[in-house]
């Protein structure tokens, strides 16, 4: 898209740092309008199996190089400027978001560890993304002492804390490489370290130090606490420790070198980091308290603001100005959807139906219930409310005349299941959801959406804007750079929803209510201790795969 300037218009650009790359979006203050925007995919995507030497990495790992970051701006930043058609110089201020929780440890200078040569060959120096599921005996050890000493932060995070998150990171890389725990001066979040990268100036933001790094009232878990989980892992909250920014608060200026990277002018305002599903609330013009936002990709964030402090079973937590200043923000999450289809699109639908849009078609012609399936959504674990990595996918009711569609139409309700579930947990314990908006790439199937508002039996709005996180950082930086007072000025003129775009369907709706109950049940059985059978067959399949890596390493016996 081109743009023109205006006399006096000023542009602000948000970029948006993903699961798999980074894109950049230019936005005109005014009016929030969208002129350009430009995407630049990670060299190295997600490591999984191996390091870009060869090294292997274990089960249930997921690195990324922070280079691959810089890249962002180097080379989406000017691109998105360009395919806008204005001016540079009237560019006031710039704002990021990331995936979370991803974090690295680095220097106290913030050189990342994966970038120090001697260090370069260890899996643990390198970037940990939002889906390392390795540390869930971490994660475990963390809640179960913390229920022990009855620590008064749990319940703010619906009485467990993730594998997800920095404290069950950190506790691994202490466990299984203390020499690069020691060499990591600083544990930060990939959304602070970028902002690092831009201004010099190291800060941390009260978002992802409250939702990822257990910092309540004021405060991160005690010393105490954590020499009892290991006397080593005592000085962790220094690692973790920082100027605390607020929300939409200026971070600094752009340096030098970082304008030269991006072709922005230097000394422009820098905005606080920020998450992507977080920062989204703002495009989505859902600031107000109730209006729940569902930021649907490869997995899905749920953000509400609330007027008063709750505290709900099973949320990823509560934090005091976490999306916006003067309410409680309330986060949930569902740690696979949009890979749970592109998994099954590439890896078990076949030749002629392996496509989202045919393998949609066919299902959309199905009545509800046809398919006769009930699938649990756990392929990449259960992040809420059941805060278990180890749990695994389920479809029961496979027949003879099971078809690809049936398969994958189960799965797309499944998540609409676990979005419910998440609701009406919210609601239980007094957080009211009076709108559910959904933003991200997922709002393109119209069938999905469909799906969602009749298993939700609720109307679904749709945010304006098909970049929602980018446009929400932009909506930042535009508050960072002194354009709007605060970003609840900045999100009413910036921002954009389309309200009521999907309405449930009353039959449709109660023909869901029984295939509800059946999710239910299933998942109170295989999620809260009917059969632990999926954690067994991962420990199972763990085993094996140690072996195997075992025998690889082992040198051949020279035989005589």
């Amino acid at each position: 898209m081109t743009g023109v300037d205006g006399r006096g218009d000023r542009y602000v650009v948000g970029v948006d740092f993903g699961t798999l790359s980074g894109r950049a979006l230019v936005v005109r203050v005014g009016d929030g309008a969208e002129l350009g925007t430009a995407v630049h995919e990670y060299r190295h995507g997600v490591m999984e199996s191996r390091l870009p030497d060869g090294v292997p990495l274990p089960p249930d790992w997921a690195l990324q190089d922070p280079e691959d970051y810089r890249d962002v701006l180097r080379q989406a930043v000017p691109a998105a400027v360009a395919a806008a058609g204005i001016d540079p110089a009237r560019v006031i201020g710039v704002a990021t978001d990331f995936t979370a929780c991803t974090v690295l440890p680095t220097l106290v200078d913030g050189t990342p560890l994966c970038e120090v040569p001697e260090l370069r060959s260890r899996p643990h120096a390198w970037v940990k993304l939002w889906k390392h599921h390795a540390g869930q005996p971490h994660a475990d050890r963390i809640n179960a002492l913390a229920h022990e000493r009855r620590e008064p932060w749990l319940d703010r995070y619906g009485g467990k804390i993730s594998a997800e998150w920095q404290f069950a990171k950190g506790l691994q890389i202490l466990d299984e490489d203390p020499e690069v725990y020691r060499r990591a001066a600083r544990f930060v979040e990939a959304a602070d370290w970028i902002v690092w990268q831009l201004c010099g100036v190291e800060t941390r933001n009260i978002c992802t130090a409250g939702y990822k790094g257990i910092r309540q009232d004021g405060r991160y878990p005690s010393r105490e606490f954590l020499a009892a989980l290991d006397p080593g892992f005592a000085d962790f909250v220094a690692k973790l420790d920082g100027p605390l920014l607020p929300m939409g608060a200026r971070a600094g200026a752009l340096t030098v070198q970082a304008a030269a990277w991006t072709g922005l002018p230097e000394g422009i305002a820098v905005a606080a980091g920020n998450v992507d599903a977080h920062v989204t609330a703002a495009s989505a013009q859902a600031l107000v308290p109730g209006h729940l936002v569902a930021i649907m990709g490869t997995s899905t964030c749920h953000v509400v603001n609330g007027a008063a402090l709750a505290e709900v079973p099973g949320m990823c937590g509560v934090v005091e100005g976490g999306l916006s200043p003067g309410a409680w923000g309330y986060e949930a999450g569902q740690s696979g959807v949009g890979d749970i289809f592109g998994w099954f699109v590439e890896h078990a639908a076949p030749a002629g139906a392996d496509s989202h849009e045919r393998l949609s078609e066919l299902a959309a012609a199905q009545p509800v219930g046809a398919h006769g399936l009930i699938a649990l959504d756990w392929w990449n674990g259960n992040r809420s409310l059941l805060v278990n990595h180890d749990l695994s996918g389920l479809v029961v009711g496979l027949t003879l005349a099971t078809r690809p569609a049936d398969v994958y139409r189960a799965l797309l309700e499944a998540t609409a299941y676990g979005t419910r579930m998440i609701i009406e947990a919210f609601v239980a314990a007094g957080v009211p959801v009076r709108e559910l908006v959904v933003a991200g790439g997922l709002t393109a199937n119209r069938l999905l959406m469909q799906i969602y508002s009749d298993v939700t039996n609720r109307p679904l709005s749709l945010i304006g804007s098909a970049q929602g996180p980018a446009l929400g950082s932009a909506i930042h930086a535009a508050v960072a750079a002194g354009a709007y007072p605060d970003v609840y000025a900045a999100s009413a003129a910036m921002g954009r929803v389309d309200r009521d775009a999907y309405r449930p369907d009353p039959e449709r709706a109660r023909a869901y209510d029984a295939l509800y109950a059946e999710y239910r049940s299933l998942h109170d059985h295989f999620g809260r201790g009917g059969d632990d059978v999926m954690s067994r067959l991962r420990a199972i399949r763990n085993a094996a795969l140690d072996r195997s890596a075992a025998r690889a390493t082992t040198p051949l016996e020279v035989v005589a």
